[in-house]
């Protein structure tokens, strides 16, 4: 990993790169195109997605979308919570950091914000990125959100 390493809103002018980002077949299971992405933020209210290009240098190596503030209904109720809600590392760029890079990145934005919890779902499963949460630091909470496994990760 690089000190090249940032994010940006996604324009025109990178669209096209944003939405060719690719994960491994193995794992298309357990997150949405970009392009399924880019559409969920657009039919949401404004400032609920948070999707930004995940660039090290010129070269595109992911995307990743937060939700921000949004109703969360959990145990028969329904609190506000932040968090990630889709993180896509182009397949030939895993194991360099860069999804450590795009987790620390909406960390920084949600605490910036005054939140205090980082909430994320994923599908489990062999090709899953359950590891990949939990060695960040993520807990297991008990809910499933949709049938994914929702994690918490105390700012």
């Amino acid at each position: 990993m690089t000190s090249a390493l940032r994010l940006e809103e996604i324009t025109p002018g990178n669209f096209k790169a944003a939405t060719t980002i690719r994960v491994h077949p193995e794992q298309e299971f357990a997150v949405s195109p970009v392009m399924q992405s880019l559409a969920e933020a657009y039919v949401h209210p404004a400032g609920v997605a948070w999707p930004r290009l995940i660039l090290d240098g010129d070269r595109p190596v992911g995307f990743l979308m937060a939700f921000l503030d949004i109703d969360w209904h959990a145990d028969g109720g329904t609190v506000r919570r932040s968090g990630l809600w889709r993180l896509n590392i182009a397949a030939d760029a895993q194991g360099r950091g860069y999804g450590r890079f795009a987790v620390e990145s909406v960390a920084a934005e949600l605490r910036r914000r005054g939140t205090k919890e980082l909430y994320v779902t994923w599908h489990e499963g062999a090709a899953g990125p359950a590891d990949f949460y939990l060695k960040l630091g993520f807990r297991r909470t008990g809910e499933l959100s949709e049938e994914e496994t929702v994690g918490v990760l105390s700012l």
